[in-house]
């Protein structure tokens, strides 16, 4: 079942265990795109008043996050960020990677002929973080298969080895507390567990990075940016606001009421729903518990006919079955995908 506080805000969306993928917005980030799109269709869009939204998006992910708000940047997807991180660091910097990561986190680094990039297991990267690497860029829960990385280990072991740190939050922020303030740059894809249109991504960049240049400045980036339109001198805004782009205006008037959303309920909640309902399914598959809220199961025939059968949405990563829990969903799902997965499991 719903709390009274979900379902004031989000509509019931039964069998959907595909939150990895695409989250379910709750409604009133349905009726603000709406409104923005009949505003649109009127001709009375006011360019202007959507710079409050973006303070509010900002603000939301700052809570989320753990971490001030003028630390806070919009740069769009995370290939962007991992972009810019890359395109900073000096040439023949020593990267490490996880071999099992999207490939947003691995593209922009593997494609620089000027950095020397390791990529192992993510198992054993914390026990190759040392000395030796200058960047360690990982994400801080696997997409493929809902995977923890133990992000305290993986802050002191950065500090301990002087190396700087990127973490992609994308499959962890809205679900997960993550602390983003640990780390030098973190980045984060909106329209996952935030519940946000696709086309939104937050980054985060602690005061005492020096190295990273806001290559992608525009006129977004100034400290106000209705005064930045047009010709030098080069001014930005003193805040991480300098590495934001011009935003995606419908998306981020959205995604601020997703945000207000996830905060009204409450991080901690949330968690123990998610997380909840994903051991709910993996102790009827007889698996051990996680502290995780996407679930991989492999199976030894293809369960996805009888999943859309039995009216469960979920997707097909890494092998096996990937089932992923939010606040839509209830333990009902989380029965009906098990039952239907045990009958593909070994006997």
């Amino acid at each position: 079942m719903f709390s009274d506080d979900v379902a004031e805000r989000f509509d019931p969306a039964p069998g959907y265990c595909n939150t990895a993928s695409v989250g379910i917005p709750p409604r009133a980030a349905v009726e603000v795109l709406r409104g923005c799109l009949d505003a649109w269709a009127a001709a009375t869009l006011d360019k202007v008043g959507f710079d409050a939204d973006v303070a509010r998006a900002r603000d939301g992910f700052a809570r989320l996050a753990g971490v001030p708000v003028a630390t806070v940047a919009m740069p769009g997807a995370v290939s962007i960020t991992t972009g810019l991180v890359a395109s900073c660091l000096p040439e023949g910097s020593r990267v490490l990677c996880a071999e099992e990561d999207f490939t947003s986190v691995l593209f922009p680094f593997l494609v620089d002929p000027r950095l020397d990039v390791t990529v192992v297991p993510l198992d054993a990267l914390l026990d190759q973080l040392g000395p030796a690497v200058d960047l360690v860029a990982v994400s801080a829960v696997q997409s493929a298969d809902g995977r923890r990385l133990d992000l305290d280990l993986l802050a002191e072991r950065a500090d301990q080895a002087g190396a700087r740190t990127y973490v992609d939050l994308t499959q962890a922020a809205g679900w997960l507390p993550v602390g983003a303030g640990r780390f030098d740059v973190t980045a984060c894809s909106a329209y996952k567990w935030l519940c946000s249109p696709r086309g939104v991504g937050f980054m985060t960049v602690r005061d005492d990075v020096d190295w990273l240049v806001p290559r992608l400045a525009g006129w977004y980036a100034g400290p106000d940016p209705w005064t930045s339109l047009y010709g030098p001198p080069l001014r930005l805004a003193e805040d991480a606001r300098r590495f934001s782009v011009s935003p995606a205006w419908f998306d981020v008037a959205a995604t601020a009421e997703a945000l207000e959303a996830l905060l009204a309920v409450g991080l901690d909640r949330i968690n123990d729903h998610d997380v909840g309902l994903a051991n709910r399914c993996r102790r009827a598959l007889d698996l051990p518990d996680a502290s995780s809220a996407i679930v991989r199961v492999t199976t030894t025939s293809d369960p996805a006919e009888d999943l859309r059968e039995a009216g469960i949405v979920a997707t097909s990563r890494g092998g096996g079955t990937r089932l992923s829990f939010h606040l839509t969903n209830t333990g009902d799902d989380a029965d009906r995908a098990a039952a239907v997965l045990r009958s593909h499991r070994p006997t």
